[in-house]
């Protein structure tokens, strides 16, 4: 699933290309890609239909697109496998295309593909400039909003392993599994260490450690392992290049040359340096 770096690539792109352009019709092609928009795919389109979109906007790993005429946005999650394009508009439809969006200026479509229909758009009110369904997700490490020592008070109440904590994206939005175990890494902090055990120093660190993961995956595009995550332009991200630990189960650690070890972790995995993140020991 993308995170955010690749999702922060992707609003980039669509504040570039789709900003200020008027909706000239909506078309839906699978209603499970607007399952969430109850009043049906009709009422979806109509009332696109006419709307300029503002901006792109993002929190955590969700986008949304203010539009013109009320406090309302369309909101997109791109789960497993969605994409948003920017295509000609005379390129034929992309086998798993879910919803498109023409423009009054003749210019690119709006495309959403998703191969495995796990993601989803909806038209939904703005609350405080955020969209209603997602007002309970924290801000990210990115956002002014987001206070640090709050963090801190917050994740040491958790009592529970660190890593669990930074997937929680109701403490801080925007942090899944590859760019924990990297920032993780970054900190030697062990993924089970337990939150409570944590200083406010270590914390700082380990918040520090996060945005400069995902500021360095931001510069290479996100990370692409196959081609389900591109940006608008469909191309694939680099920065699974430049990984640390994540997928590199028995290679050398680059800062002590250690055998990266991968332990299953919440029906996933996690991977970590042995030496450099020492599992903390069972209580007695």
């Amino acid at each position: 699933m993308p995170e955010l770096p690749e999702v922060e690539v992707v609003r980039r792109g669509l504040a570039q290309w789709v900003t200020g352009r008027e909706i000239a019709a909506a078309e839906v092609l699978h209603p499970r890609a607007i399952r969430r928009h109850v009043p049906g795919a009709g009422e979806f389109a109509a009332r696109l239909k006419g709307r300029t979109l503002l901006s792109a906007e993002r929190r955590g790993k969700y986008l949304w697109l203010p539009l013109s005429g009320a406090e309302e946005a369309l909101l997109a999650h791109l789960g497993m496998s969605g994409q948003l394009l920017v295509v000609d508009p005379g390129k034929p439809p992309e086998k798993h295309l879910r919803v498109r969006l023409r423009f009054e200026d003749s210019g690119p479509d709006l495309r959403f593909v998703d191969q495995r229909t796990f993601g989803h758009v909806m038209l939904t009110p703005l609350v405080s400039g955020v969209p209603a369904p997602i007002a309970h997700i924290a801000p990210d490490p990115f956002e002014p909003a987001f206070d640090e020592a709050e963090f801190a008070r917050r994740l040491r109440a958790r009592r529970t392993e660190i890593k669990r904590a930074l997937l929680d994206q109701s403490l801080i939005s925007g942090v899944g599994n590859i760019y924990a175990d990297e920032a993780l890494w970054m900190a030697k902090l062990h993924w089970a260490r337990p939150t409570q055990t944590l200083t406010r120093p270590k914390i700082a660190e380990l918040v520090s450690a996060v945005r400069t993961v995902m500021s360095a995956a931001l510069e290479q595009g996100g990370t692409s392992f196959d081609s389900l995550y591109v940006n608008v332009n469909g191309e694939s991200g680099y920065f699974e290049r430049s990984l640390e630990v994540y997928g590199r189960r028995d290679r050398p650690c680059s800062r002590c040359g250690t055998p990266i070890r991968r332990d299953p972790f919440m029906n996933r995995s996690s991977y970590s340096c042995p030496r450099c993140q020492r599992r903390p020991r069972s209580p007695r």
